[in-house]
């Protein structure tokens, strides 16, 4: 079967592999759509993801698909069923596991990170991990579950109430999913600042977005405004700005990765008189079930947001840049016949 194999560092190749086989615990998936994001970048860059890729690896976590083979031990999937797939598989035995804080597992592995994903034609997954979708999201959609889950669980991190005022900093994929995701939560005021104009108009005029600031412009984010900022960027200065703009009382979540070595400066006096409370959010434990849901509801519209389809053969210039502003690029593997 062909395979997208990173093999080294900057380095991936079409490959034909063996088609893998299905332990008692597992299901055999014909890949429809795999999801490309930031963490593809990372890990093909040779920076960690949630956990080290260690090469020859197929990459895809966030991935959709057609059930092709259950494994002996298999009672909750059936062959056929339109399946998306949670890629955390968390050990079950460490303190974090044991403790409710299973994106913290000392041994977490992950499909398309730790074990061959979905930039391949078939691949295998714990049936523990494999969600079947309902019948109106499509398997396009149905890729893109997985970033939904990590921002998801971010929400779950906070405590949205619908009285409050909310900044989403970015306009990349991720910030636009908070924007949609926030007021499915019932908050009533959703800005975004970013910098890109089309995508700002684009959320303020599909979205519901109320203000919006193009920072490359000079907008100013008004500051100690928002009850809940959501930085979804990654960078120093942009994390900055999300402890400026939060108002007294406010919660401020880090979703956005930054460099492994990055700092950012705050007024430690600002935290401290404004009462805030700084989050972290790491991946996506117990969220792919609300994901779906939300997908379901109609209440995330995410066609908009998937600017890219690409073939397997392509990925390498899209990681390399060659394909210029991408906001969301999704693989087309099998498609929907698969």
């Amino acid at each position: 079967m062909e395979a997208l194999v990173l093999t080294g560092k900057k380095q991936l190749e079409i490959k034909n592999i063996d088609k893998p086989e299905v332990k008692p615990n597992e299901v055999l998936i014909h890949t429809a759509y795999a999801g490309v994001c930031g963490t593809d970048h990372a890990l093909y860059a040779g920076e960690p993801g949630s956990a080290d890729a260690v090469p020859p690896i197929v990459l895809g976590h966030e991935n959709s698909g057609v059930v092709k083979e259950v494994g002996s031990a298999v009672t909750n999937l059936k062959v056929g069923d339109r399946v998306s797939i949670d890629p955390n598989i968390y050990c079950g035995q460490c303190k974090f596991c044991h403790t409710n804080r299973p994106e913290l597992c000392e041994n977490l592995s992950a499909v398309g990170v730790t074990r061959d994903g979905g930039f391949e034609e078939y691949f295998t997954a714990p049936a523990e991990v494999v969600y079947p979708i309902p019948d109106n999201v499509d398997l396009k959609s149905a890729a893109i579950v997985e970033p939904i889950s990590c921002a998801i669980h971010g929400m779950k991190l906070l405590k949205p109430s619908p009285y409050q005022k909310a900044l989403v900093i970015g306009d990349g994929f991720m910030g636009e999913l908070f924007v949609q995701i926030l007021q499915a939560y019932g908050i009533h005021q959703v800005d975004l600042a970013g910098i890109v104009d089309e995508k700002l108009k684009m959320n303020k005029d599909l979205f519901g977005v109320k203000n919006t600031f193009n920072t490359m412009n000079g907008d100013k984010i008004p500051s100690s405004e928002y009850d809940i900022v959501i930085e979804a960027v990654g960078m120093p200065q942009t994390q900055e700005s999300a402890i400026e703009s939060a108002a007294r009382g406010g919660q401020v979540l880090m979703f956005g990765v930054g460099g492994p070595d990055a700092r950012f400066e705050m007024n430690t006096y600002e935290v401290f008189q404004k009462e805030l409370t700084i989050q972290g959010s790491f991946i996506n434990p117990n969220a792919f079930e609300d994901s779906l849901a939300l997908l379901a509801s109609g209440k995330l519209n995410i066609k908009p947001l998937m600017s890219h389809e690409l073939e397997l053969a392509q990925v390498d210039d899209f990681v390399n840049g060659k394909l210029g502003v991408v906001s969301k690029a999704v693989v087309k593997v099998g498609g929907e016949e698969a």
